[in-house]
């Protein structure tokens, strides 16, 4: 019995499902679109967050992503990147928008096994990067239109000098410490200045 770990590998999606040697019918496809269409829940609208600024910087997303990483992100320069998303629409039926709330508690560090390593808990990345779905009508919303988004940006030294022991931010406090909003174009060129700062 071999009990390591198996790092995945990139799926097509035309992977079938089978039962022995014989297909099912149905590929792995079918199971994307079934557990994530609904890009308004919490859980899937944090994960393609994440897939949104990998595509604006340009990260080539040739393996899968790690669930328990200690960052999200990881650009060519060796940037890492935590990123954290927010809506102002749910799923669900509303009485009232939702309060947008970004988790930024320290985490523990884990090892390749899985195992948790004896350091204090941080913030682990360089920097944040905030992304807020701005949009406010369910009858128009569309989380893959990235114009309905919004971006902040912060290093992680300055959220950890203002923010240091907080487990949440909401969006006053953040537009405080960033300033403006950016869009989806834009993050490229902000994650960029830290490498001259």
């Amino acid at each position: 019995m071999d009990l390591t770990d198996q790092k995945p590998t990139l799926k097509t999606g035309k992977e079938p499902l089978i039962n022995g040697n014989t297909p099912l019918g149905v590929s792995l496809f079918d199971f994307w679109r079934w557990s994530n269409s609904d890009l308004l829940s919490n859980a899937a609208r944090g994960i393609f967050a994440e897939f949104l600024v990998a595509n604006a910087l340009g990260i080539e997303i040739m393996v899968p992503r790690e669930e328990w990483a200690t960052y999200d992100l990881i650009t060519k320069d060796d940037i890492t990147i935590e990123v954290k998303s927010a809506a102002y629409l749910q799923s669900w039926n509303q009485t009232r928008l939702s309060e947008i709330k970004f988790a930024i508690g320290k985490t523990n560090k884990f090892d390749q096994n899985g195992k948790m390593i004896n350091e204090p808990p941080q913030r682990w990345a360089d920097v944040y990067v905030f992304c807020l779905l701005a949009h406010q009508d369910k009858r128009t919303v569309n989380p893959l239109d990235v114009s309905q988004w919004e971006f902040y940006v912060v290093e992680t030294k300055r959220l950890n000098e203002l923010c240091s022991e907080r487990q949440s931010i909401s969006l006053k406090p953040l537009m405080e410490i960033c300033g403006k909003s950016i869009k989806y174009e834009d993050i490229k060129r902000e994650i960029k200045n830290f490498l001259i700062m």
